[in-house]
């Protein structure tokens, strides 16, 4: 499929930065584990990466990349220089992994200013990027401060200290953070009001009637669980905690003429937006909070009311290797991340700066640790507005996405009055299914299979991993109800999967309840693989039925997040299956695995041969294909094999949708590596990789990305995909992600630029399975 893609300008830059032209070095197809020395830096035309090809490239046009002089955009840190005889894994050859991570979000940021996305949609992709700067704020700055409080001074794959990163990150946190605020005010609430006509009205700005209904509703349902906080000596500071919003209140003492503070959590729990009378206008809740504080402190002078919120460090580590009982830690880790030091004070606008300081003071952080929002704080919860019921007179269909319902694979589908399979355990043994949600249907395939382990009376043993799963999940009811009728069930719950340890919890101590032989996570390791295993009798022997997948098990995500799972009863992936579940439930640390690859056992280790072998076939005159897609790329061996196996003349496509360490089209060191990020409607989340081995294609679909941390401090598992049609049918779906005319090209200098759609309308790469999987199931 062709594609004629250009590069447009957009409104932000992002994180990597471009203050350096990239580097131009000599002998492309040099194979050495050094670089030749650079010539002098000169610019390099603008034009736009090559599309995936099989097998020679179709490169598209382009007309300009992101604009480096406009000082409306962030400014940003340039990449290292590359210095002479640089080995391949030198600092200058990766890109800093918080500010990769920053590129991503801008990426997300900018669906929401992007006008082509339906209005609804904008608003939801607003709150995303929102809560994504939460998360890492909580995880990333808070883990980097914490090592520098400890004085780590242990440099990052690009040569910086703790220290040197969260100095980059504070000058480039705080123009995204100011971005989210206009976005806000200056698109969304506009278009909001002009094309729909919702509102979110200041209580300023509202009739004496509308304000009365409000202070009714404040009496009857807001009233008796607020808890006001005062502060004197008698009663210190208050605990605030984590991503809670609350209310500084000032006050004055009519007749002493002194000042007090106090401190008002707002229940945000139910919802933030009070409706209106008026079809589609709110009011947020704090701000009827605020206007009826008198009511709080009688006898006292209310002087001002001031929203903001705290966010706590959630990188709070313990030895596990002292730890007698995992839960137990885990459960004592989570009370310590609540008392967490303060990492972030968000304040509104109108706050004075005494109180500014008295609050910064009193939570114990630096001045640039204070940010001042340019809107409501807090815009996560605008997705509670992007989901809200539009009324028939108002609806248009161009407000969301359209409908999509994900399709029951063809060989799961019983017509009407047509005989359909007994079982699928049926349709398994005839060969291999391979499912790709959410454009197939999750409760028709996995969850269909889980739940029919736990009603057959054949099924002796269930096996199965749970990193995160849904609220009210079918696939753990299922578990609980084999548990109950006799199966042996064994489930592996990853308690330390963050900011879900405390429902993991709760699932766990359910499933035991039912019987359930329940681990809770290996010491040191987190469990990420995703894998069930069906142990079932059929006449004389037992067959083992797989599966394997790139994603969690999951209801809700499976609608939302794009996940391959492979569903067989091959006997050698059964057996090592068995084999890890035996690892991951007893003492069998020394496990060896047939068709599996298995972190942190050896998946570096056989990715890297698989790399070396792509490297062998160029350089014995074959041709030499790697194409790998998958969420994070920053593994420093294995980006060097990469940067090797590019001078050795392999041809390397990436699909990386969040960070990349990796710098793609530098002459001389990865001019055959091209790197593209998809941010669509659904979240592109499942890894597939690629090798051409001379011929005799080599697939994998895996739990794991190439991340350090995904390699050696996690349980992950990639399953082979063998029969020819579903590697074609993986191929095609890489051939659509690289030939995706929206996708966002990386440069060499770390600037991202967007392709633009072509005239004739090619899809991308989520409209082309959309068609493809209808056109399959028609």
């Amino acid at each position: 499929m062709g594609v004629r893609a250009y590069c447009r300008r957009v409104a932000f830059r992002t994180g990597q930065g471009i203050h350096s032209p990239p580097v131009v070095v000599e002998d492309p197809l040099r194979s050495s584990r050094r670089l030749p020395p650079p010539p002098m830096p000169t610019p390099s035309p603008a034009t736009d990466a090559p599309a995936y090809h099989e097998p020679s490239p179709a490169p598209g046009r382009g007309d300009g990349v992101v604009g480096v002089d406009d000082e409306r955009l962030p400014r940003a840190v340039a990449p290292q220089p590359i210095p002479p005889e640089a080995e391949l894994d030198h600092p200058s050859l990766f890109f800093n992994r918080e500010l990769s991570w920053l590129d991503y979000n801008w990426r997300i940021l900018h669906v929401a200013q992007n006008p082509r996305t339906p209005l609804l949609e904008r608003v939801r992709f607003l709150g995303i990027a929102a809560s994504n700067l939460d998360g890492f704020v909580r995880k990333r700055i808070g883990g980097l401060k914490r090592q520098d409080a400890a004085d780590v001074t242990t440099l990052s794959p690009d040569g910086r200290t703790p220290e040197e990163q969260l100095a980059l990150l504070a000058q480039s946190i705080r123009p995204f953070y100011r971005a989210l605020g206009t976005t806000w005010k200056n698109l969304l609430v506009p278009a909001l009001d002009e094309e729909i006509g919702l509102r979110v009205r200041d209580y300023d700005s509202l009739s004496a009637d509308q304000q009365a209904q409000l202070e009714a509703f404040f009496h009857k349902n807001i009233f008796p669980i607020l808890t006001p906080l005062a502060v004197d000596p008698g009663r210190p500071f208050p605990f605030i905690s984590n991503m809670s919003l609350s209310l500084a209140v000032v006050l004055r003492h009519p007749g002493r003429g002194s000042e007090h503070f106090a401190r008002v959590k707002v229940p945000t729990s139910r919802r933030r937006w009070l409706p209106l009378e008026a079809p589609l206008q709110f009011v947020p809740i704090e701000q009827v909070i605020a206007h009826h504080a008198d009511q709080l402190f009688r006898g006292m002078r209310v002087e001002g009311v001031y929203a903001f919120r705290v966010t706590r460090n959630a990188d709070v580590r313990r030895d596990e290797e002292e730890a007698d009982d995992l839960l137990e830690m885990i459960s004592e880790r989570l009370r310590e991340r609540r008392f967490a030091p303060v990492v972030r004070l968000e304040v509104e606008p109108a706050m004075p700066q005494s109180v500014r300081v008295f609050l910064k003071d009193k939570l114990e952080i630096a001045r640039q640790d204070v940010y001042v929002s340019e809107g409501p704080i807090d815009y996560s919860d605008v997705t509670a507005l992007a989901d809200l019921h539009i009324p028939d007179e108002r609806f248009r269909k161009d407000l969301r996405f359209s409908g999509w319902t994900p399709v029951v694979p063809p060989r799961l589908r019983q017509e009407r009055g047509e005989p359909g399979p007994e079982s699928i355990f049926e349709v398994i043994r005839e060969d291999d299914l391979l499912v790709h949600h959410p454009y197939e249907s999750f409760s028709a395939s996995v969850q269909r299979f889980i739940e029919e382990a736990a009603q057959d009376p054949q099924v002796l043993a269930i096996k199965q991993t749970l990193y995160r799963t849904s609220s009210e999940s079918p696939i753990v009811g299922a578990l609980v109800d084999a548990a109950e009728q006799g199966t042996q069930v064994a489930v592996l719950v990853e308690v330390k999967a963050r900011f879900d340890e405390e429902e993991n919890i709760e699932w766990g101590r359910k499933l035991e309840d039912a019987g359930v032989h329940v681990a809770y996570g290996l010491v040191g390791l987190k469990t990420h693989a995703q894998a069930a295993l069906v142990v079932r009798r059929e006449g004389e022997a037992l067959r083992t039925y797989c599966h394997v997948s790139t994603g969690n098990y999951n209801t809700q995500t499976a609608r939302r997040y794009t996940d391959y799972g492979l569903l067989t009863c091959d006997p050698a992936i059964g057996r090592d299956l068995t084999n890890l579940f035996h690892y991951l439930t007893g003492y069998a640390p020394e496990q060896e695995y047939d068709r599996l690859l298995v972190a942190p056992n050896d998946m570096r280790d056989s990715f890297l041969r698989l790399i070396e072998q792509e490297v062998e076939h160029a350089r014995a005159g074959r041709e030499g294909r790697i194409v790998a897609k998958m969420n994070e790329l920053g593994d420093r061996r294995l980006i060097s094999a990469l940067y090797e196996a590019s001078q050795a003349g392999v041809d390397i496509d990436l699909v990386v949708r969040g960070i990349c360490r990796l710098r793609p089209g530098v002459e001389g060191l990865s001019e055959s590596i091209r790197v593209v990020s998809i941010v669509g409607r659904f979240l592109e989340h499942d890894r597939v990789f690629s090798f051409r081995n001379g011929g005799d294609p080599l697939l994998y679909i895996s739990s794991g990305d190439w991340q350090r941390s995904r390699l050696d401090d996690r349980v992950e598992a990639a399953v082979p995909v063998q029969d020819p049609a579903h590697q074609e049918r993986l191929h095609r779906a890489l051939r659509y992600a690289m030939e995706d005319t929206t996708a966002w090209v990386l440069r060499p200098d770390g600037r991202y630029v967007q392709r633009t759609p072509d005239a004739e309308g090619t899809p991308g790469l989520q409209d082309a399975l959309m068609r493809e999987v209808r056109e399959r199931t028609a």
